[in-house]
């Protein structure tokens, strides 16, 4: 019969699992280190040896946050060595793309308490809510950031039109408009160019979104894809210099059988006009 006898505490199997998971994978990780430690030093901790490569100067702490909990982890430091330990580095990385995808259900519309939950399911504890603003106020700099950068490329053709989105606000879901519009550059590649929060699809909207353009160095624009929007005809016809409106053949497409009458819609959502086989005389 073996000597060793494991013994087992009840009581912390009963009230705090989580600690006792979060205990172990510490003492695990911390031995990582310490192993790799060795193995650049040429030496265990305390081992006197001639062909020692490096010598122990303490610890680090680190904190990185597991689905276990928060781990306390101890960092090696050498002295004539440098040393990274691809363990903590490994959690750091792992930390950082767990913020990462809370941040983008942020940005998806997703209420704060559903991503504490989220984040107390991938790390074991709520974020603490100042890192989640002060990760929201970054997110929305750059967002301003890339909003009010010059447009330093030409983009022969322009597609705008104004998508509407639910958004949560001041407890309560609300809709919003937002303009956006698409730019086909001298090599053929679309790119987002600009996209406005509030503005309405009117005159004044489609002015103030199309001055902004300007003002951030929109040249070279050519036809200006849209729909039959009366603040979009007259607004393009009169900033941007050489832009001509043209109606938008996907969104016309759509508006004819909603113009047609009941009997010959079928017909009419069949036809195209890109289409050069003869087709049939309307019943």
């Amino acid at each position: 019969m073996s000597d060793k006898i494991i013994r087992f505490d009840d009581a912390m199997f009963e009230s705090k699992p989580d600690a006792l998971v979060r205990v172990k994978v510490e003492r695990t990780i911390n031995a990582m280190p310490d192993a790799e430690t060795d193995e650049i030093a040429n030496a265990a901790g305390y081992e006197c040896r001639t062909d020692r490569k490096a010598f122990r100067a303490g610890h680090c702490g680190r904190t990185p946050t597991a689905k276990a909990g928060k781990l306390s982890l101890k960092a090696p430091e050498l002295k004539g060595a440098l040393f990274g330990s691809a363990v903590i580095e490994r959690c750091r990385r792992r930390e950082s793309s767990v913020e990462e995808a809370l941040m983008e259900m942020c940005l998806a519309g997703v209420s704060t308490r559903g991503v504490d939950g989220t984040g107390r399911l991938l790390w074991g504890e709520r974020m603490p809510s100042r890192t989640l603003s002060d990760k929201l106020k970054k997110i929305h700099k750059e967002i301003d950031e890339w909003r009010k950068r010059p447009l330093e490329s030409e983009y022969p053709y322009v597609f705008v039109d104004g998508v509407r989105h639910k958004q949560s606000w001041g407890g309560h879901v609300e809709n919003a408009d937002v303009l956006v519009a698409i730019g086909v550059g001298t090599e053929g590649r679309r790119e987002a160019i600009a996209a406005d929060e509030g503005m309405r699809e009117d005159a004044a909207g489609r002015e103030r979104f199309f001055r902004s353009m300007i003002e951030r160095g929109s040249r070279g624009v050519g036809p200006v894809v849209g729909d039959r929007c009366a603040g979009l005809v007259s607004t393009v016809n009169s900033m941007p210099p050489n832009a001509e409106y043209q109606r938008c053949m996907v969104r016309f497409m759509r508006d004819v059988p909603s113009k047609t009458p009941p009997g010959h819609r079928e017909w009419a959502a069949s036809w195209r006009p890109s289409s050069r086989r003869k087709t049939a005389n309307p019943p």
